[in-house]
């Protein structure tokens, strides 16, 4: 499995004056926060205002910041609150050149740990590629338990890192 990097910045989504994605800008500034020493970038995490992003959004997203950062590790935020949703997202990205997918616990949903258990391993499943869990209970509403993180890490090989 390829090493994703030490240090990988949650990077923003820009906009323009019409809030349409501004490509251009989002390309400046991948290339800025890699020379400014970044293993790699997030893309279209929360940070990066996943939620309201659509999915044509997104995968063109990915496809110009890969471009514009070259060998620099671009990791794929694809979580969602639907997990149909999200094993589709997680296939259209892992064919975009990305290196990584970021799956965020769902929200609003609260799952039990057997929940986030099936929708990590199944997810994940869903791509080749190394796999981060992305554990942000403030946001999610629930907490992604150490036992299941451990469960996890030993029963699905692509999931490298929490």
């Amino acid at each position: 499995m390829p090493q994703l990097g030490k240090l990988l910045t949650a990077m923003v989504t820009p906009f323009d004056d019409q809030l349409q994605v501004d490509y251009d800008r989002a390309a400046q500034l991948a290339v800025k926060l890699v020379q400014e020493g970044n293993d790699g970038l997030v893309v279209s995490g929360t940070t990066g205002e996943s939620p309201t992003l659509s999915d044509e959004e997104k995968l063109q997203l990915y496809r110009v910041v890969k471009e514009a950062v070259g060998d620099a590790t671009v990791v794929a935020g694809t979580g969602s609150n639907n997990h149909e949703h999200t094993m589709q997202l997680t296939k259209a990205a892992s064919q975009t050149d990305v290196d990584g997918i970021m799956l965020v616990g769902p929200y609003y949903n609260k799952p039990s740990q057997e929940g986030f258990y099936q929708h990590f391993s199944r997810a994940a499943a869903a791509t080749e590629l190394p796999v981060i869990v992305y554990n942000v209970p403030g946001r999610t509403g629930k907490n992604i338990e150490a036992d299941t993180v451990l469960r996890l890490a030993a029963d699905v090989a692509n999931i490298v890192a929490v």
